[in-house]
């Protein structure tokens, strides 16, 4: 049995839209033996944002030096730490001990984290979207809980790439357009020979294919050893586009960037996630259309 964790809710970035699925993320947690504290600028809102950028950094401060939280949780993305990462402690925020966890805007927090204090966090469920889900998905629990609970964790997984690969390498990135936005800042952090998982939602293919140029054209993919691709969602494809799709951009990606990119990750804007150590050391093994991912080094 997973040791019980203490979860910490709090909203750095966008305001809750649904404040009952704090109530129902509660819940969830409480029913599986964990505990949930929930910060006391959780509910706040000030415009789309969850309270003031003062209100907000507050709050991360506060997820930092409370002694009843192991992992901070998000309770949702959408826009606003961009706002706040240069007022970020970044190294007292490494010496509190505590996991991050959250994806989406929460991207900039974890690259951010990783670039100025070499502190690793987790890419996976948030608060709202995920565990207050009027049906969470086991599969985003089982290998959340999993992954916290390990020190190595490993998974198999049906991904679409080059058919016998062994990579290793630091697994870092989150979701594309934060990553390509943090490109020339101190926030986006320098890995060489890593391994960079994208994802990301309603960009339309050609929007994702001129992120990737941005990430190419800064030479951030030949540094790498293999790009995995999540979950992109939420687009609309137009007459204009012509068979230009998602797969086309793949495909040029794979003729153009000069490095190995797979398909299929569980990650993303969606139900079913895996939880990914930002900074963490991973090894992946694929053979024809299957691969197995091992993750470790993030405790």
């Amino acid at each position: 049995m997973p040791h019980a964790i203490d979860f910490g809710f709090f909203a750095p970035a966008g305001a809750v839209s649904d404040p009952d699925a704090l109530t129902r993320a509660a819940e969830y947690l409480l029913a599986r033996g964990h505990r949930v504290v929930e910060d006391s600028g959780a509910r706040e809102r000030l415009q789309r944002f969850a309270g003031s950028d003062d209100a907000r950094l507050a709050a991360i401060r506060r997820m930092a030096e409370r002694d009843d939280v192991d992992v901070a949780v998000a309770i949702r993305g959408g826009y606003g730490l961009t706002r706040l990462v240069d007022r970020i402690d970044f190294a007292k925020l490494a010496r509190s001990g505590k996991r991050w966890m959250g994806h989406s805007d929460f991207t900039v927090f974890g690259l951010a984290a990783l670039a100025r204090a070499g502190v690793i966090s987790y890419a996976g469920p948030m608060a709202a979207y995920d565990f207050g889900a009027r049906v969470p998905s086991e599969f985003t629990w089982r290998h959340c809980i999993g992954m916290l609970d390990a020190r190595e964790y490993g998974v198999s997984l049906a991904m679409d790439g080059p058919s016998s690969a062994v990579v290793e390498g630091t697994l870092w990135g989150g979701n594309l357009t934060i990553v390509a936005h943090l490109v020339g800042t101190p926030w986006l952090p320098a890995v060489d020979g890593g391994i960079l998982f994208l994802e990301d939602t309603a960009e339309h293919p050609y929007r994702v294919e001129r992120l990737l140029y941005q990430l190419h054209h800064a030479g951030v993919l030949r540094r790498q050893k293999a790009v995995l691709l999540g979950a992109f969602t939420d687009y609309e494809l137009h007459a204009h586009d012509d068979g230009y799709d998602l797969d086309a951009v793949v495909a040029h990606a794979r003729e153009r960037f000069g490095v190995p990119v797979w398909t299929g990750l569980p990650f993303g804007h969606v139900r079913d996630k895996l939880t990914l150590p930002v900074g963490g050391r991973a090894t992946l093994i694929a053979r024809d259309g299957a691969a197995e991912l091992v993750l470790r080094d993030h405790a």
